[in-house]
């Protein structure tokens, strides 16, 4: 199903274009219809993981359409130094009202991407404690596995070590703490509460052995995204996160770019936790594709803090509220809520995780099944009594990527969940709008991929 993108007058296949791989002969995708991409010859992949958690409405809303189509007719960009622009501000009053209580009466800023916001959330958090007088404080603690994106701040700041390695020497130094992975991190015999404290508890170890003066920012995903495979923490966890960040004076960053925006089943993730943070990145879900877009959300008291002190934003980027993106995502959030999609967001998600336990829940290379909302994921393993992972070259996610791929279906397959490195896994985050036949076909495709490569 592989086809040339561009064929030269030789017949050789010619591409300009740098690929993720430049092994790879990508086909040409010429068309959308519905939660299916469609080549150009015609083969439809249903689409169960939105990319990367990206296309939450499919591919071809109307209504995000005619929003982005009717913005361009009025206003492209006019730069955000001299001017604003109604999309811009009708969407941060829209991101403002549904924050987690505790937000308070924040401002948003809008950016071209998660990474971008990542970068942005941790300026302004060096900002916050500078213009507050207390400039001993620069250090970020995060967690390992996780990922926070590709710029070089984002990229130390993740706990990815496959995707940090090749980039070492150029990283700043940042701290990590165990995420809380319950499939590896949990001890025998050790219940829910007391996991979540012991996890929880390594930030405020970490925070005494750094010295709480340096600390600015603790950072982590609600639902961790990329890195660990849709992996909720432990009731209790966050809430035990809030105290120590408050205890020592110290920001909470809750990086919603992947588990955001109603994938979890509400707006912001961190809704189920019962906190608000300082700061939330989000992204993907946001703008669902149509536009690159992502927020940085900071909280009444963050905001304070600036308008107290320079009274600038010490942080500026080109493409800050685009008024094209801006109105493409309120037109996203304004389907999410005019469909009542958070609740076929749980309702499906809840067909997907009943599925997929009872398709893999026994089977003796799926080790574990995690997930919340529509955000789920099954961790391969070589053995399932001793959780050990297959061997790196083996490349197990990617093959069962490509045999559902085959089989028209794209899954988002990684690895390096186990340590880094190692260990397996394949995401599935369907689209808000996804019925419940496809949310079937998803369980018996990735099946199917799954038997074609470890049992074919």
């Amino acid at each position: 199903m592989n086809h040339p993108v561009f064929k030269g007058r030789n017949g050789t296949t010619m591409s300009h274009v740098f690929y993720r791989d430049l092994t790879a002969t990508l086909p040409v995708i010429a068309g959308a219809e519905g939660n299916y991409l469609i080549d150009d010859h015609g083969h439809r992949y249903l689409d169960a993981c939105g990319g990367a958690a990206v296309s939450c409405l499919g591919h071809d809303h109307p209504v995000v359409r005619d929003a982005i189509k009717a913005q361009v007719d009025r206003l492209a960009f006019a730069h955000t130094g001299a001017f604003t622009n109604q999309p811009a501000e009708d969407l941060a009053d829209c991101l403002i009202a549904a924050a987690p209580s505790g937000t308070g009466a924040g401002r948003v800023m809008f950016l071209g991407s998660g990474s971008e916001a990542m970068e942005a959330a941790l300026k302004l958090a060096r900002q916050y404690f500078v213009e507050r007088g207390m400039s001993t404080r620069s250090r970020i603690i995060a967690r390992k596995p996780s990922y926070h994106g590709n710029t070089l701040g984002a990229l130390a700041t993740g706990g990815h070590a496959g995707r940090r390695a090749p980039f070492a020497p150029l990283l700043m130094d940042v701290s990590h703490i165990d995420a809380a992975y319950a499939y590896r991190m949990q001890k025998d015999g050790e219940d829910e509460a007391a996991f979540a404290r012991r996890m929880a508890d390594l930030l405020e170890a970490e925070i005494l052995r750094l010295g709480p003066e340096t600390v600015m920012a603790f950072v982590a995903e609600p639902v961790v995204g990329a890195s660990l495979g849709t992996q909720p923490a432990p009731a209790g966890y966050f809430k035990r996160i809030r105290e120590i960040c408050d205890t020592y004076g110290v920001l909470y960053i809750a990086d919603e770019v992947m588990c955001g925006m109603g994938r979890t089943g509400t707006t912001f993730a961190l809704e189920q936790e019962g906190i608000a943070a300082d700061i939330t990145t989000t992204a993907k879900g946001l703008g669902a594709g149509y536009q690159p877009i992502a927020a940085v959300i900071a909280s009444e008291r963050v905001v304070q803090a600036v308008q107290e002190g320079s009274g600038r934003l010490w942080n500026g980027h080109t493409y800050m509220s685009h008024a094209i993106a801006t109105a493409g995502a309120l037109a996203v959030q304004h389907v999410i809520r005019d469909e009542n999609l958070l609740e076929n967001v749980k309702a499906r998600g809840k067909q997907l995780e009943d599925g997929l336990r009872a398709t893999f829940g026994q089977h003796a290379h799926v080790g574990d099944i995690r997930g919340r909302g529509l955000f789920w994921t099954i961790e391969v393993v070589a053995d399932r009594a001793s959780k050990a992972p297959f061997p790196v070259a083996d490349g197990i996610a990617q093959k069962i990527g490509a045999a559902a791929m085959a089989r028209g279906m794209m899954t988002y397959p990684s690895q390096g969940c186990a340590d880094g490195t190692l260990g397996d896994h394949v995401l599935l985050a369907p689209s808000y709008t996804s019925s419940s036949a496809e949310i079937d076909l998803i369980v018996d495709t990735l099946h199917a991929a799954v038997m074609d490569v470890l049992e074919g």
